[in-house]
């Protein structure tokens, strides 16, 4: 029931020493160096030292790959949810999903603490791009889609089958009502009635139950006052009892610690609620020494413990790995193949909202000669990945391998036309055409959190200076959410939304010069004021509504 961040071990015999039941990486908890063959190498050292202890029980290695094997240096990195759910598309989602679970599987990660099955209310809140969008149907219908995906599953095939020896256990996340705290505020509290939670926020893990999710872990958040991780009605009541969910649940990082009362009372409240697993994440002896104390001495029963070990042994036993315990070493070299960012660069162009197109100016393919690309963000890998993308933050800068969106640029572009690079929008004149790339920086959890949410004045100057120009100006913004640009907007001549794309900037060209036509649909309202980013709220029609997008 217990499991550790790799950091928090001194060395591999931890694991059979203490009976751990799953060791995980938190985000940028990598080996040195960031390659396939030392986390192979590392995961499996952690394997063998659990199949030499006296059950020869194998653990779960676990990660947060939310858009592909994200802590991997070279592996895919799909669009953030946010953007897949714009492609409307569950077959695409599936797909992602496969491909995530073969590059992780390679290298011996079998759990994924994912999908994401939030459904955001306020656009405030800094894993608004977690979420595929604001629609419960969506939600549900592509997280199950990414469920299947990840487990192996055929879509709409039988919910309990013994997984392939590559497949990723799934987690629908964060149980339960985390995108609808007030305020947008991560780890906050949704203060909202019981039929608001029911109508919004549980249809999806209703349907991932359905899809067969392995696992779901719980949230930081509350519900009315009281938190998540301590609800019994919540995990033991709702979850297990009225959706049937027969996996096991897992606590968030450190979530068990946050509640109040001592480490024992913590403990036993977490467990008395339905928690099956403790991500800890660090102090292993002293919480196992807790729960055998704790059944020592009648505060909690035996039969929960049985109860939560027979789920974590079954998922286990379905993900076979009893059987296959070590890294898929043969599928390394499909990690970041061409065949893979075939899929996400694909991903890339169907996340793509056409938000602008006056006068018909896209697409670009074989009208203009000379070309001029601004924004700082345009040639950054970092950036368009933004947070959970080799750290847990985010940042910018050549972090991984892929192609910038000014790389998609150029190659679209071919010989042409010539492309000219400025990062502030400077020296744009003599070209036809000026495509501005701006937008968010990197972020994750709590950091992300914004109370304004306009663009920088960086971001603003360089399109002012294309425009300065007197040229027609694209302006794409790469964000985790819609910005509020009512002000700015009128003043360009198309506008695309291309959220986070990860890293196939190629796609963005493709719908730039019409290899393809934009097919992508707001999974959101865009917002006209502040006063609008809490979903529903605000007076008058957003700058555009959900479901919203052009084509050409």
């Amino acid at each position: 029931m217990a499991q550790v961040e790799r950091s928090y071990l001194p060395k591999p015999t931890e694991v059979a020493r203490y009976g751990l039941g799953s060791v995980l990486s938190g985000g940028g908890s990598a080996p040195e160096p960031n390659t396939p063959k030392a986390w192979a190498d590392m995961v499996d050292s952690y394997q063998r030292a659990a199949l030499a202890s006296r059950l020869a029980i194998p653990i779960l290695y676990g990660t947060d790959a939310v858009h592909g094997n994200n802590n991997l240096r070279g592996a895919v990195i799909f669009p953030h949810n946010i953007g897949m759910g714009a492609t409307h598309d569950p077959s695409l989602v599936w797909e992602a999903a496969r491909v995530t679970a073969r590059e992780a599987s390679a290298v011996g990660i079998r759990w994924t603490f994912g999908p994401v099955v939030a459904v955001p209310q306020d656009i405030r809140w800094g894993r608004t791009y977690e979420g595929y969008g604001s629609d419960p149907a969506l939600v549900s219908r592509l997280g199950a889609a990414a469920i299947e995906g990840y487990q192996g599953s055929v879509l709409g095939g039988p919910a309990f089958e013994r997984l392939p020896s590559w497949a990723l256990l799934a987690t629908a996340k964060h149980f339960i009502a985390d995108g609808g705290t007030s305020g947008g505020v991560d780890r906050g509290d949704a203060r909202i009635p019981e039929s608001l939670l029911r109508a919004v926020h549980l249809p999806p893990y209703r349907a991932a139950v359905g899809a067969g999710v392995g696992s779901v872990m719980m949230s930081f958040s509350s519900w009315n006052g009281l938190p998540d991780h301590a609800n019994r009605s919540l995990v033991t009541g709702m979850l297990k009892g009225e959706l049937g969910f027969p996996g096991f649940v897992v606590s968030d990082w450190g979530g068990v610690a946050l509640l109040p009362g001592n480490p024992a009372a913590q403990i036993r409240t977490a467990i008395d609620a339905g928690i099956d697993m403790v991500m800890i994440p660090d102090r292993y002896p002293s919480f196992i020494a807790t729960v055998v104390e704790l059944v020592r001495r009648g505060e909690l029963p035996e039969s929960r413990i049985d109860d939560a070990v027979r789920r974590i042994l079954t998922a286990k036993l379905r993900l076979g790995l009893f059987e296959h315990p070590f890294a898929e070493r043969s599928l390394i070299l499909g990690i970041g193949s061409v065949e893979h960012r075939t899929v996400a660069r694909r991903a890339v162009r169907e996340s793509l909202v056409l938000l602008k197109n006056e006068g018909g100016l896209l697409p670009l393919s074989g009208r203009f000669t000379r070309i001029v690309v601004a924004g700082r963000k345009a040639d950054d890998i970092g950036v368009q990945c933004g947070g959970w993308t080799i750290s847990w933050q985010g940042m910018g800068g050549a972090i991984t391998e892929g192609t910038t969106i000014l790389e998609g640029i150029r190659r679209a572009a071919g010989s042409r036309a010539s492309v000219v690079y400025s990062p502030d929008g400077r020296g744009a004149g003599g070209a036809q055409v000026g495509i501005v790339v701006v937008g968010e920086e990197p972020y994750a959890e709590g950091r992300g959190d914004r109370s304004e949410l306009g663009l920088s004045s960086g971001d603003r100057s360089t399109i002012a200076a294309v425009k300065g120009t007197g040229i027609p100006v694209v302006v794409a913004v790469v964000s985790g959410r819609p910005l509020v640009i009512s002000d700015e907007i009128d003043g360009w001549n198309a506008a695309l939304a291309a959220w986070l794309p990860g890293t196939e900037g190629e796609g963005v060209a493709d719908v730039l010069f019409g290899r393809y036509r934009p097919t992508g649909r707001l999974p959101c309202v865009w917002p006209r004021t502040m006063s609008q980013i809490a979903f529903g709220s605000g007076e008058g029609a957003p700058l555009f509504p959900a479901g919203y997008g052009l084509g050409y």
